[in-house]
């Protein structure tokens, strides 16, 4: 049964990637795991109470498992309370939770928005920037907004989006300079985070955080820039989590993008 499917008070059986496993111990003392599964339409928080020292030895985080569990509800959310697991000989990263949206129409309507770029210099950074990495197979986060194989493809042609369509509002502003900080923004989770179904963080992304490397990677291939466009640019990406950090009018607009498309893809609809 897929994890979409789930329904309270009834035994299931699936095939899951373990995409967080931590061993805990409850107020008595008795040890636990605390697991999140998920599979392509979701994710779900699981539980092992009994048998805890034998199951916890059958599989590792990021591995596909076989799982006979009674669904519960707790604090409003489904759970899975967990009788029996066994590793699956399944490919975890087909488990993977996935975007909904096309991603050839999605890439094709990234490849669009870099079209659109008209300074030379900016272009070229932007493309040498997104040349080697996919988005499409990355979260825009982990744990947050768009965290799913993918989200990182669509969270950044969403900001872009709302970026360039604020420039033509505003001609005031410098739309190439925005729309490239839209772009490249969130550029650093394919080098923060490793593979799915865990999206790890990986040794660099731990230390330093996806905005540290994403202006480092962009530093790397600005080629085209003078020193004076490449402090704008990485300015903008550098405060894209920080509106008091702003001090441009392009820095600030990124940052309220970021953070309307966000709450656009997680807010509840009534």
């Amino acid at each position: 049964m897929t994890i979409a499917e789930l329904q309270e008070d009834r035994v299931v059986e699936g095939v899951y990637a373990v995409r967080m496993k931590r061993k805990l111990r409850t107020k008595s003392g008795a040890p636990y795991l605390a697991l999140e599964l998920v599979d392509p339409t979701g994710r779900v928080e699981a539980r092992v109470w009994n048998d805890v020292e034998l199951l916890d030895g059958r599989f590792a985080e990021g591995d596909a498992v076989r799982v006979l569990a009674r669904v519960e509800k707790f604090r409003d959310r489904l759970q899975l309370d967990v009788r029996s697991l066994e590793s699956a000989d399944v490919d975890p990263q087909t488990l993977t939770p996935a975007l909904r949206r096309d991603r050839d129409e999605l890439g094709g309507f990234l490849d669009f928005l870099v079209a659109e770029l008209t300074h030379p210099g900016l272009r070229a950074t932007v493309e040498a920037v997104l040349g080697d990495r996919d988005l499409a197979s990355f979260p825009a986060t982990p744990e947050d907004h768009h965290s799913y194989a993918g989200g990182l493809l669509e969270h950044t042609v969403g900001v872009a989006t709302l970026a360039r369509e604020t420039a033509q509002l505003h001609p005031r502003l410098r739309g190439d300079l925005l729309l490239s900080a839209a772009i490249v923004h969130d550029v650093g989770r394919t080098l923060e985070l490793g593979p799915g179904p865990a999206f790890s963080s990986t040794a660099e992304g731990r230390l330093l955080g996806h905005v540290h490397l994403g202006l480092r990677l962009i530093e790397e291939r600005s080629e085209g820039l003078n020193a004076a466009q490449l402090a704008e640019l990485l300015h903008c990406v550098a405060v894209h989590h920080d509106a008091r950090g702003a001090r441009t009018a392009e820095a600030a607009v990124l940052y309220h993008a970021n953070q309307l498309d966000a709450v656009a893809a997680t807010r509840k609809v009534d």
